[in-house]
């Protein structure tokens, strides 16, 4: 006996309707799904005409979802999440001998890098591809095994499927040339003199350990940090600078580790000064690779890892949870 055809929805549209929530903007939707704001209200419209409802209304605050588009967002959650552990799975069974590994710039270039040659020594006939992971697109990429997440610290919690690797703390450095006798300065009130570089948009979904007027306010220098002369989008970049030179940036200890420890930066301040990041990495994998073997092999090796870059002991999972 036949089955009878289900009548599914519009995928393409699904897609675009799970992009345009998460930004709340047909602007970065379109943006992130490389075509036009047209083209994105057409599939929306066409989801809509399939739902027999309004799924999304404007508001002076962005896209929001309706009560339909609010059932319809639970269930896709799962449905997306369950197509990419099928994709997982298929990929765990044609590559066996292969692992993709997603990461974001700044941690690949200064910390991952000088380390991946001791795991693949450790790990023969296992090739490891590291991809580059900055975008919300690039971090749906079904074809990832394993990535290295920056999370807001309250989330980042070992799990079923991630492991907590560090939470780092943030403080001044620069090359040793721009501090007299090239050491740590014994009165913070010499900050003030210094070329200061800037990371990100000012007051941009950053934490208060990035804002150079807390710095000063916990320094108890008198009066505001000089406007931003050099500023980065991005803190790969802005370390960069730094290690060229330009001036005193605001770094994470994990990032700045192994220049540090090189003596190509220095800290500016006492470890005592030094503020919690309010964001913490986690490695994470689909829930179809639990278990799997490659996966678990590079979950533990980054874990040792950190803890022995940090000297701190990562959080350690429930009895329950399977690598």
């Amino acid at each position: 006996m036949m089955r009878e055809m289900r009548a599914l929805p519009p995928f393409d549209a699904l897609v675009a309707f799970d992009t345009a929530l998460r930004h709340r903007s047909m602007t970065r939707a379109a943006a992130e799904l490389g075509m036009t704001q047209s083209a994105v209200s057409h599939r929306l419209r066409r989801l809509e005409a399939y739902v027999g409802a309004t799924l999304l209304h404007r508001s002076p605050t962005g896209l929001h979802a309706t009560p339909a588009g609010t059932a319809l967002a639970a269930g896709l959650a799962d449905l997306l999440d369950g197509l990419s552990d099928l994709r997982a799975r298929c990929r765990a069974v044609a590559l066996p001998s292969g692992l993709r590994v997603g990461v974001g710039a700044a941690l690949a270039d200064y910390w991952l890098v000088r380390r991946l040659p001791a795991f693949a020594a450790a790990n023969a006939g296992l090739e490891v591809e590291l991809t580059i992971v900055e975008s919300e697109a690039e971090l749906r990429a079904p074809d990832i095994d394993v990535h290295i997440l920056w999370q807001p610290a309250a989330t980042a919690r070992s799990s079923s499927t991630q492991r907590l690797l560090f939470q780092e703390q943030v403080f001044p450095v620069c090359v040793p040339a721009l501090l007299p006798g090239g050491k740590t300065l014994r009165d913070p009130q010499t900050l003030a003199k210094l070329p200061l570089l800037h990371k990100g948009k000012p007051g941009r979904g950053q934490g208060a350990e990035w804002s150079w007027p807390v710095w000063f306010e916990r320094l108890g220098i008198a009066g505001k940090p000089p406007a931003a002369a050099l500023r980065f989008s991005t803190i790969h970049t802005a370390i960069a600078a730094a290690l060229q030179g330009a001036g005193v940036v605001m770094a994470r200890s994990l990032l700045v580790h192994d220049a540090l420890k090189d003596g190509r930066l220095v800290r500016v301040l006492p470890s005592s000064w030094d503020m919690p990041s309010s964001k913490a990495h986690v490695v994470r994998w689909p829930a179809a690779l639990t278990g799997d073997e490659r996966v678990s092999r590079f979950v533990k090796w980054a874990v040792a890892e950190a803890e022995r870059t940090t000297g701190r002991r990562a959080a350690q999972p429930s009895p329950k949870v399977r690598l």
